[in-house]
């Protein structure tokens, strides 16, 4: 059962938090990948226990394609004290954009376009036609990483390797019900460091593996090992590269109307600066793209500001806030390396005030929407798409009371 939907009324609900006069900002991460997908942590304990120690209060599920996850993450979250929102993300194709070469939030892939959603219901529900939609994406993603391993296989074999690369195992042993390239990379990562104990032998083996092109990276560093394993091997221009069928990617309606159904705020993952301050042609310039989103029916954006310079992120979330458009911040997660839950910009520089402001207050919209929602209500957008109202703070207001409420009756219990 969703606790959510025992709670007050909304009038009762905000009266209670006027009579408490808490205005505490909690500790938010509104987007981290798990295991379900792929992740840096081991399992969805070791994220709450992270949580505790930085005492995180929100923390926000964000997988690929998958609320597989939702069950065990909404009972860690009760366990430790956490307000649990729910996510799902999904990356589409812009078939026009693509056409015209134009980069949205892929810098690397034209057309192709990441979303997530925010808020969805719990427990799940998804209708048809868009069950059988993402059962379908699924198998031809699949089906690409199969087609991957077994090249990896042959080129193990063609080198005269012993070591064996197979899709039982890396269901077996790291993933929990979708395989990614990552999850390639991550074994052969451990079976070559598990054969070959020295650097030198190691960096040969890799060598030999990238078909004569040197490894650069640190050995002693695990993520960047299979960072540059999936970049020699699995991205374009690998010699294990197996190109993804169309039928992999929704278009960015279809995908809208899945998290729509599912019961979620459509949201636009913003890129923003690398670091050259650069930014992809989609998101260049501001006041178009908000245009943009806006003619697209996204009424929400979030960023990872890990990759973002603290200046130019403040910036444009606040551009977008003061418009109206909700923001929410995360730390992803969805690569081997492991940082902190606590949301940093570029350079491990801490979110100002203003800015941890607007991540708590961001996470209450969702909150609000998530009490709606459960309540049989409307929440933030409409199962159409449109805005529910026009302001964001009435749902900032109301998500505060949700998160206070809730946590409130878990510090009890």
């Amino acid at each position: 059962m969703n606790y959510l939907s025992t709670l007050p009324d909304k009038t009762a609900l905000l009266d209670w938090q006027k009579e408490r006069g808490n205005n505490d900002i909690a500790k938010v991460n509104a987007h981290i990948h798990t295991p379900y997908s792929f992740s840096a942590f081991k399992n969805i304990p070791q994220i709450f226990e992270m949580a505790r120690q930085e005492e995180i209060k929100v923390l926000g599920i964000n997988d690929f394609y998958t609320t597989d996850g939702y069950a065990e993450f909404i009972e860690q979250a009760h366990k430790n004290k956490v307000f649990p929102l729910f996510n799902i993300e999904f990356i589409a194709l812009d078939l026009d954009d693509q056409k015209k070469g134009r980069k949205v939030n892929d810098p690397g892939n034209p057309g192709r376009t990441y979303l997530s959603g925010k808020g969805l219901l719990y427990p799940p529900k998804l209708d048809e036609p868009f069950v059988t939609q993402l059962n379908t994406v699924q198998a031809e993603t699949l089906k690409q990483v199969e087609a991957m391993v077994e090249k990896v296989q042959h080129i193990l074999i063609n080198m005269g390797s012993d070591i064996k690369i197979t899709m039982a195992e890396i269901f077996e042993k790291y993933a929990v019900d979708q395989v990614r390239e990552r999850h390639i990379a991550k074994i052969i990562r451990v079976k070559v460091f598990e054969k070959y104990t020295s650097s030198s032998d190691r960096k040969a083996f890799l060598e030999k593996l990238y078909g004569g092109k040197a490894s650069t990276a640190d050995l002693s560093d695990n993520s960047l090992v299979e960072n540059e394993i999936r970049g020699m091997l699995l991205k374009a221009g690998g010699s294990a590269f197996v190109e993804e069928d169309p039928k992999a990617f929704l278009s960015v309606p279809q995908v809208k109307a899945i998290i729509l159904n599912a019961g979620g705020i459509p949201t636009y993952p913003l890129l923003a600066d690398n670091a050259k301050g650069e930014y992809t042609d989609f998101e260049n310039d501001k006041e178009k793209l908000l245009q943009e989103l806006k003619v697209r029916g996204i009424n929400s954006i979030e960023f990872i500001p890990n990759r973002n310079d603290l200046k130019r992120l403040k910036e444009y979330a606040r551009f977008f806030w003061d418009n109206q458009i909700l923001v929410t911040f995360g730390t992803e997660h969805n690569t081997p390396e492991m940082i902190p839950l606590t949301i940093e910009t570029r350079g491990h520089v801490d979110l100002d005030h203003d800015l941890k402001e607007l991540s708590y207050q961001g996470a209450c919209v969702v909150a609000a929407h998530q009490y709606l929602m459960a309540k049989g209500q409307t929440g933030f957008v409409k199962s159409n798409g449109h805005r529910n109202g026009d302001r964001l703070q009435p749902f900032v207001k109301l998500g505060h009371a949700v998160v206070s409420r809730y946590l409130t009756f878990l510090n009890k219990h």
